[in-house]
């Protein structure tokens, strides 16, 4: 699967992507960059090059509605980076179903939820 975040600011939200989460940019144009980490695929576009009349192309936060989880290898080494890179992440939790994540908001405010890859 891949997903496809419509985003205010790219510029912004490939320095979240890239530097805050790890991601690899993949390729990329000025309003449209494609990023992985590990098999997860995401792409980051400009919201304003969306027609008139997109469902999407609307005023207002986006993601609402929705939780992306992403499973790392080692969230507790994530989760240090994150912490000291951006403001909008909550500690490390043991769910109840096993498995350690942590949550995050990104600048447009979609919601991560990193977690570990189950065994």
């Amino acid at each position: 699967m891949r997903l496809e975040l419509f985003v205010d600011d790219v510029s912004e939200s490939l320095t979240f992507y890239r530097d805050v989460l790890g991601f690899e940019v993949m390729g990329e144009n000025a309003s449209y960059k494609s990023l992985r980490f590990g098999e997860s695929r995401i792409a980051v576009q400009d919201v304003r090059t969306l027609e008139p009349g997109h469902p999407l192309a609307g005023p207002g936060k986006r993601g609402l509605g929705v939780e992306f989880v992403l499973e790392v290898g080692d969230v507790t080494a994530l989760h240090q980076r994150v912490q000291k890179q951006w403001a909008h992440v909550t500690g490390l939790k043991r769910q109840a179903w096993g498995l350690t994540d942590f949550r995050v908001t990104d600048p447009d405010g979609y919601y991560w939820r990193i977690t570990e890859q189950r065994r």
